[in-house]
């Protein structure tokens, strides 16, 4: 009965949080607009990626290879998409604050921090985490259905069996599906749920619903959206990671634009 209770408060107060229906022009508007924000302070903006997110890739990458795990490489790095919102809480921040007509500094950026939206953040920020140590677990798990326990001897041996042999393209058509539910479930979760909890006062739950809610009323829209940000993030990692220096900011403010333009003030 408890549960049941919270479930029904959860939903009324998401259904008191109006979505709009929008279009793929307030994708391409909301790009723009991310793309301003960047513009305005782009040493920020770099900065913060690369301290969150590249380093962070880079420095996992070196342990996954010193523990010989060459086939969770990628794995890792496609599944940094499930928390990229986690470490794109900063550049909402900076957008708001933009928007406001507010101070954009390094410090200001982490003034949420010392808010009543820490705690909530920091709830959905942990099962974001969770989501991604799940796909690296059901990536590892596919990976010894098909090739059983032997890591592979060297990345080359890895590439070539990957590319040459029927094992090699079930992991290639079987991961794709995988990591298809796996980004379809994060952007259900969080494309709204992080802006909102910035924004206004809301729990860890209610922001979710009202993601859920946003993305069942603009179903093809959000598919768009996420197929733009797959396309991106893979664009900008395609050289050793150093174009996300730029397009994963770029993605980060385009998101607080797409929020405000999804979700009613």
């Amino acid at each position: 009965m408890a549960q049941e209770k919270l479930f029904r408060d959860i939903q009324v107060r998401s259904s008191e949080i109006g979505i709009r229906t929008i279009g793929l022009n307030d994708l391409w508007q909301s790009l723009k607009e991310g793309y301003d924000d960047f513009n305005a302070t782009p040493t920020v903006g770099v900065s913060l990626t690369v301290l969150f997110y590249v380093l962070f890739a880079l420095l996992l990458t070196l342990f996954l290879v010193g523990e010989n795990l060459l086939h969770l490489a990628f794995p890792m790095v496609a599944g940094l998409t499930l928390i990229g919102p986690v470490v794109s809480v900063s550049l909402f921040e900076m957008s708001r604050r933009r928007e406001r007509g507010l101070d954009v500094s390094w410090r200001s950026t982490f003034d949420f921090v010392h808010s009543a939206s820490f705690a909530p953040i920091l709830a959905l920020s942990v099962v974001m985490t969770l989501l991604y140590v799940a796909w690296l677990f059901m990536a590892q798990f596919l990976y010894f259905g098909l090739f059983g326990q032997d890591p592979p001897v060297s990345a080359s041996d890895f590439v070539t069996q990957l590319v040459t042999t029927r094992r090699g393209g079930g992991l290639i058509v079987y991961g794709i599906g995988l990591g298809f539910l796996f980004a379809f479930t994060a952007l259900a979760i969080s494309v709204v749920a992080f802006p909102l909890l910035l924004d206004r006062p809301a729990s860890a739950a209610t922001a979710v619903a009202v993601s859920f809610r946003a993305v069942a009323s603009n179903p093809m829209v959000m598919a768009v959206w996420g197929m733009i940000v797959v396309v991106l993030l893979a664009a900008g990692a395609i050289v050793f990671l150093i174009g996300l220096a730029a397009v994963l900011p770029i993605l980060g403010h385009a998101t607080w634009h797409l929020y405000r333009k999804v979700v009613e003030p």
